[in-house]
């Protein structure tokens, strides 16, 4: 059962969906502005500060805990908002509660968005965010864990696929919050889960996924890591919400990883909306499932 935290936030997802649904035709602009807004507005997670960054080329933010403690490792953090809106400054809050959590400085990449950087410019900023970490002088990779939510999810499968390909040095695991892996959409939650969802409208998808793919196949693996050979990858937890149409992206994934020999968690939480996650410090299911997987994150590193 869904704490009361929890379903009245669903509700305010539930009016601005409709909202929009009522406004069609808002502007990119318009639409980040709005993400930004809501976002950045949001009491901040105390406990860390920000620096800015250049990773290889790639504007980042790098989060430490503010009372000086030593740190285990780095979270390499790819932000969500259909790779066409968000930041680090957006998901400022979950990073700095992820890092705590885990005892990790964070390094939040702002890789370049589409339209006007369609596929494979986020793939190309991510993986020169990743080398420039494990760079000569830098952290060793099996000090690393790599996290994103939704677009950035699926993103952060996708660098590791690519990592594997390019025989790179891997991260001690990965943290998937409702990752995007399927932008063809073929998961029946989108059909099932439809109306259950109060943040993402299923029709809206295919056009997300086409605005980040381009003239791209929807399935190649880079861009839709469900299809990717998932062998030799790194231990996975994967987190999402029963309510929200990419519940299939998640459990399928998961399906697959295990099957190709992946060591996999998969946790779906009850009644829970897409990247609830972010409402850190404001509902209580939030605030467990950045306790465990800080916890999980904690373990990785522990294990090299």
């Amino acid at each position: 059962m869904a704490s009361e935290a929890m379903d009245q936030i669903k509700a305010v997802m539930r009016a601005s969906r409709q909202s929009a649904a009522d406004n069609p035709g808002l502007s990119i602009e318009q639409l980040r502005s709005g993400m930004d807004q809501t976002l950045t507005g949001l009491p901040p997670v105390e406990g860390g500060r920000v620096e800015p960054v250049d990773a290889g080329g790639v504007p980042a933010e790098w989060t430490f805990p503010d009372d000086g403690r030593p740190t285990t490792g780095t979270l390499l953090y790819l932000h969500g908002g259909g790779y066409f809106q968000g930041s680090p400054a957006t998901h400022r809050r979950l990073v700095t509660a992820l890092c705590l959590a885990a005892g990790m400085r964070g390094l939040s990449v702002d890789y370049r968005l589409a339209p006007e950087h369609p596929f494979p410019a986020a793939v190309a900023d991510a993986l020169a965010a990743y080398r420039w970490l494990t760079g000569p002088g830098g952290e060793d990779p099996g000090r690393v864990v790599i996290a994103g939510d939704s677009a950035g999810g699926g993103l952060a499968a996708a660098l590791l696929v690519a990592l594997r390909e390019a025989s790179g040095s891997l991260p001690a695991g990965a943290y998937l919050l409702s990752p995007w892996t399927d932008l063809a959409g073929t998961g029946g939650s989108m059909r099932t889960r439809a109306d259950a969802d109060p943040m993402i409208d299923p029709s809206e998808t295919g056009a997300t996924a086409r605005r980040y793919a381009g003239d791209s196949d929807l399935r190649n693996p880079l861009i839709s890591p469900l299809y990717a050979d998932l062998a030799g990858l790194p231990p996975l937890l994967i987190h999402v919400g029963d309510s929200e149409v990419l519940l299939d992206d998640a459990t399928r994934m998961a399906d697959r990883a295990r099957g190709a020999g992946v060591a996999v968690e998969l946790e779906v939480w009850p009644e829970a909306f897409h990247v609830f996650q972010m409402m850190v410090e404001l509902i209580p299911e939030a605030d467990e499932a950045v306790a465990r997987a800080g916890a999980w994150m904690a373990e990785r590193l522990a294990a090299d």
